[in-house]
């Protein structure tokens, strides 16, 4: 039954939550209307209130809301955990991640040093009024034209270079190892041949199959052309119009659960907005409009880290490039967003602190650097660059990310024991290849490539950039429907499963590494199928 006292402290949390969230003060005040009304009889009070928030759909409002409050916030195994323990309970993997924040901040101070800049400085009225000017096409012009991404003239954007990339984290998570862990006798694992010897325990096939079970193959799912019962024209039609029922319920929860066979192309973007329950209003646009002056008014090192980040990916991605404007939109103002800030509650890395000049390890000077706190790798404008083919305005898309980001994104780069964290997710990885295919896990092991080696990049990056984007959308449908980035590494085995044949011939990293370079083509949810349920 578990401790009552402990599910009242987990409400408690939640009316605490709710208090202090802009429904709080919404409901408030829709409720006022509903009492001002003329026809509302004083001995019927309460019901008429409560039959008119029902009425003017904010019982659905403020489920949404719990929903969310339940998606991002899950039960503890145990109640009032210290907080370390909320963010990471095993020291070992805490002092890792301490380790790997000092070593990048370490990294961007000493470009700073190098190149003699500033972590941030206010931009000069004239370039304000420029940046304001030209904020919708940022990337038309480089800083070989001499355009105002030139922060300063004692540096050119060509010395920028990213502070750490997936091949730098994957390193680290390779040295991980628990000091109290001897050999194999921790219960729930077995020794693993692979890199990762991190002793958490990762679910099996079985497992695996009663999560996915909605995608099994002789279910038809959305986005793929063959169905075996019924034609895929009429499965489609079918979605389409339960969709727009789904949709006109908005309800978070009954978006999730329609989403497991994947979203009409159509339904998409409003789907997951109802799904991370994102409702863009007045407040909303001011907020994301102060975010862009705050980009205006000062000119941080991260921007020129995120303007390089666009110009080595998505620019260079014949999918994407036609993005690069609305990418900077997203990117630059995510960089200020203190709210981004609330998620290192549960996330096992601390926001990076910066000192002001002159106060060098005076903690009442010490400031959260960038404020949102998230030092972008090479590759974070990938986790955008997707949702740039379903929100034609970038406000909306500017939430969606974020909800994205604090929901899943993060765990992909921070060390932690969580299931889905990514350390988590790459020993799910070797452990299903070599349960599975353990043919092939040896004989990549026997020719000196690693299979994670391989698949970690595609990993951090949720596959974004590599797969086509109408597959990477359909993958994060699941993302989203399943509230599991494990899928993630299901269909990393996949494709190793799929490539097999002309993997087992290969004799070098090199050689396998080529097999693997193009996944373009490849169709992600009939991979997943067979990979899971045709075993």
């Amino acid at each position: 039954m578990g401790d009552p006292n402990f599910s009242k402290a987990y409400i408690q949390n939640l009316i605490d939550e709710l208090k202090t969230s802009k429904i709080y003060t919404d409901l408030q005040f829709a409720a006022q209307v509903e009492i001002a009304k003329p026809t509302l009889r004083l001995s019927e009070l309460k019901k008429g209130v409560l039959n008119g928030l029902v009425n003017s759909g904010w019982d659905r409002k403020l489920r949404n809301a719990i929903y969310r409050f339940l998606q991002t916030h899950p039960k503890l195994q145990y109640p009032n955990p210290p907080a370390e323990h909320l963010k990471e309970p095993l020291v070992y993997l805490r002092k890792a991640q301490q380790g790997w924040e000092k070593r990048i901040l370490k990294s961007l101070n000493s470009m700073c040093t190098e190149l003699n800049i500033p972590l941030a400085r206010k931009r000069p009225e004239k370039d304000q009024k420029e940046w304001a000017q030209k904020w919708t096409e940022l990337g038309i012009d480089g800083p070989d034209e001499g355009f105002i991404w030139k922060p300063c003239e004692d540096y050119n954007l060509s010395q920028i270079r990213p502070v750490y990339a997936p091949k730098d984290f994957l390193e680290v998570i390779i040295s991980l190892q628990n000091p109290n862990n001897h050999g194999s006798d921790t219960p729930g694992f077995y020794h693993l041949w692979g890199i990762v010897q991190v002793p958490l325990n990762v679910k099996d096939i079985d497992e695996l199959r009663l999560q996915y079970s909605d995608m099994s193959i002789n279910q038809c799912q959305s986005g793929i052309d063959d169905c075996q019962d019924i034609p895929s024209e009429l499965f489609e039609q079918e979605r389409v119009k339960l969709g727009k029922k789904v949709i006109n319920a908005n309800h978070g929860p009954l978006a999730q659960e329609f989403s497991k066979k994947g979203c009409p192309t159509s339904m998409r973007a409003t789907l997951w907005c109802q799904i991370l329950a994102i409702e863009v209003d007045e407040i909303d646009i001011l907020y994301y409009e102060q975010l862009k002056t705050n980009v205006l008014q000062h000119d941080l090192l991260v921007d020129s880290l995120l303007y390089k980040d666009v110009k080595l990916t998505a620019t260079n991605d014949d999918q994407y490039f036609v993005f690069e404007d609305f990418l900077y939109q997203i990117l630059l103002p995510f960089s200020r967003d203190t709210c981004v800030l609330k998620h290192f509650d549960y996330n096992s890395a601390s926001p990076p602190k910066s000192y002001i000049r002159g106060r060098l390890g005076m903690d009442e000077f010490a400031v959260n650097y960038p404020p949102n706190g998230v030092i972008p790798f090479h590759g974070f404008a990938m986790y955008v660059a997707p949702m740039c083919f379903l929100y034609k305005e970038p406000i909306t898309l500017y939430y969606v990310f974020r909800e994205m980001y604090v929901r899943y994104f993060f765990r992909l780069h921070s060390i932690a024991s969580h299931p889905q964290g990514i350390v988590g997710l790459s020993l799910l990885f070797e452990s299903l290849l070599q349960t599975h295919e353990s043919d092939l896990f040896f004989h990549l092991k026997s020719v000196g490539c690693q299979p994670l080696k391989v698949a970690f990049k595609w990993l951090v990056r949720a596959f974004s950039g590599y797969l086509s984007s109408d597959q990477v959308l359909l993958l994060w449908d699941r993302i989203l429907a399943y509230n599991s980035l494990e899928i993630l590494s299901v269909l990393a085995v996949a494709i190793f499963s799929f490539r097999k044949t002309n993997l087992m011939k290969v004799q070098s990293y090199n050689a396998a590494e080529a097999v693997l370079a193009d996944l373009t083509t490849l169709q992600v949810i009939p991979l997943i199928q067979l990979s899971l349920f045709s075993k």
